[in-house]
């Protein structure tokens, strides 16, 4: 069971959290994206986190990953004989990644990232201004 969001610095945590996963499904994609298989249900499928919105009674909400599901294009067929992975027909079967979309999503999660830094930095720094205001 997930507790729920407290302060400032666990929401953007939480969101850190879970871009993080994000990339690392990502990059897992990407280096798999050139694998191959002698079978369709051997063939590597994309990974993608699945995200839960975490609220609390004063109405703040978070995210965090949950599982990682299979997702994206299914594995393509290919003809190649000579190839040691080939079944008894000579076919193989690529990874199913989409690598243009793999890249979006790593830029994509890398803003979010990026954006929840900002958010604890701000708070930071709002923080250490009121602490000076009552000095």
């Amino acid at each position: 069971m997930m507790t729920a969001p407290g302060s400032l610095f666990d929401i953007a945590g939480r969101a850190m959290s879970a871009q993080l996963v994000r990339l690392n499904a990502t990059a897992s994609n990407l280096a798999n994206a050139a694998s191959v298989a002698g079978s369709a249900a051997d063939a590597y499928r994309a990974r993608k986190p699945v995200f839960e919105t975490v609220m609390d009674g004063a109405a703040r909400a978070t995210v965090d990953a949950t599982r990682i599901v299979t997702a994206g294009p299914e594995p393509a067929k290919r003809h190649e004989p000579g190839n040691p992975l080939a079944d008894a027909d000579g076919n193989i079967w690529s990874a199913g990644v989409d690598e243009t979309q793999e890249l979006v999503e790593m830029l994509e999660a890398t803003r979010q990232y990026q954006n929840n830094v900002e958010v604890m930095n701000s708070a930071k720094l709002l923080l250490l201004d009121t602490l000076r205001l009552g000095q």
